[in-house]
């Protein structure tokens, strides 16, 4: 389905408000000046930012957007569901959405919603009671969401989801299509874990909805993802910290960058500034970009649509990962390893060959022919890719060279233990 042309029109830009010079430790490649009038801590307060062109252009050319809004911005200090702040969001979402793109939302909340209703003291540390409140709350949240949208003549189409529904292909797929369907029918798709059957993603970090949202946004080439959180951004600095500045646009994410997540995290949510700087590098390995932006800013959707400089922009750089390629990288399960030698890493790297096993050291894991694999080198990820051998036959021709297949395994499927086709840098080899 092809995306509508229409886009949001960009308004002449305001006035530069005042700005705090500050000097920061990270290199200047890879990140933006701090600036100074970001909403310290994520407030309400919403003065006008100035218009980024850069940031308008991306925001102009996105074929799709992925909001994401986390459970601190969803609930009052109580626990309970925002009901204001819903409505506040529905707006920003109707407005995305009739810009004739497909918008989706994906909302963290059921768990603390549940937990709320229920008059629970606390989180439950229990798997079976984690999973009861979870069903609970998300019948509140889907209902909250209904009502809002209702007022802008828009329907929530409630979609669970668990991560193996994204890592295997075909169900992948049919993913797409129900979220393709769903907006064709002028619906907003409302996401969730579904938490009462997804075991580890309830009681790991890994299981959060920033990487959700991140790989949905892999479902759809040229999306945009909006990472609504309780905090204006990314700091140069603890959040905390009346000095911190936030920084308005990332380039590369480094380790220069990663040092800059401080661990902030609540009994009520899963995810922390670690989680949307992984969901973010998921998008920009794409070419797509992510904005992390103050949640409980009452028009910050519509300002984000407008080209505002409002929270943290981590920028997509155009590529040409798409269809399966692109399931690779963001969703597929890594079944095993694949070691390989400089010579191997540089072919694959340099040159875009493809694996042969004269190049291949070892491998670890348990795999079949099909299942998508890691390459690495010197311990380091350069690639992942979908593999023609099972573990078996890799180990009995891990080093020989492809005319000698036949000879070692009784059967000679594919001289590649991995297609180029098929394979996807993810790093680089010396």
């Amino acid at each position: 389905m092809k995306p509508s042309d229409d886009a949001p029109h960009h308004p002449a830009e305001p006035a530069e408000s005042e700005r705090k010079s500050v000097d920061l430790d990270v290199e200047a490649s890879s990140i933006g000046a701090a600036s100074g009038d970001a909403e310290g801590g994520g407030g309400d307060r919403s003065g006008a930012a100035p218009v980024d062109p850069d940031r308008a252009e991306a925001i102009r050319r996105a074929t799709a957007f992925i909001v994401k809004v986390g459970t601190r911005v969803l609930t009052t200090p109580s626990g309970e569901l925002d009901r204001r702040r819903i409505d506040r969001l529905t707006e920003g979402i109707a407005a995305m959405a009739a810009t004739g793109r497909p918008t989706f939302l994906v909302s963290s909340g059921a768990v603390a919603a549940g937990v709320a209703k229920m008059n629970l003291p606390e989180r439950p540390n229990r798997l079976g009671a984690l999973q009861a409140v979870a069903a609970i709350g998300q019948a509140d949240l889907i209902q909250a969401y209904e009502a809002s949208l209702a007022r802008h003549g828009r329907h929530a189409a409630q979609v669970l989801l668990t991560s193996d529904d994204l890592s295997r292909r075909r169900s992948y797929l049919n993913v797409r299509g129900a979220l393709a369907a769903i907006h064709a029918m002028g619906a907003i798709a409302v996401i969730n874990e579904n938490d009462s059957v997804a075991v580890s993603e309830l009681q790991t970090t890994f299981g959060d909805n920033d990487t959700l949202a991140a790989q949905l946004g892999s479902t759809w080439s040229g999306s945009m993802l909006v990472i609504l959180s309780d905090v204006a951004g990314l700091y140069d600095g603890p959040p905390d910290d009346p000095n911190s500045r936030v920084v308005p646009r990332v380039d590369v994410i480094d380790d220069s960058v990663r040092r800059l997540a401080v661990p902030h995290r609540s009994r009520s949510s899963k995810g922390g500034m670690a989680s949307k700087l992984d969901a973010a590098a998921i998008g920009m390995a794409h070419g797509e970009s992510t904005i992390l932006a103050p949640g409980r800013v009452d028009d910050v959707l519509q300002r984000i649509l407008r080209g505002e400089s409002i929270g943290t922009w981590f920028v997509g750089r155009p590529g040409d990962v798409r269809g399966r390629r692109r399931w690779i990288t963001a969703s597929a399960d890594m079944a095993g390893t694949i070691d390989v030698d400089d010579g191997a890493a540089r072919a694959i790297v340099r040159h875009g060959k493809s694996l042969l096993a004269v190049g291949i050291l070892r491998c670890e894991g348990r795999f079949e022919r099909g299942d998508a694999v890691r390459v690495t080198h010197g311990g380091a990820e350069v690639a992942r890719g979908l593999i023609n051998y099972g573990d078996g036959d890799v180990r009995k021709i891990v080093g020989q060279p492809s005319e000698r297949i036949g000879e070692l395994l009784g059967h000679h499927p594919d001289d590649c233990v991995i297609h180029r086709d098929h394979l996807v840098l993810t790093g680089a080899a010396g």
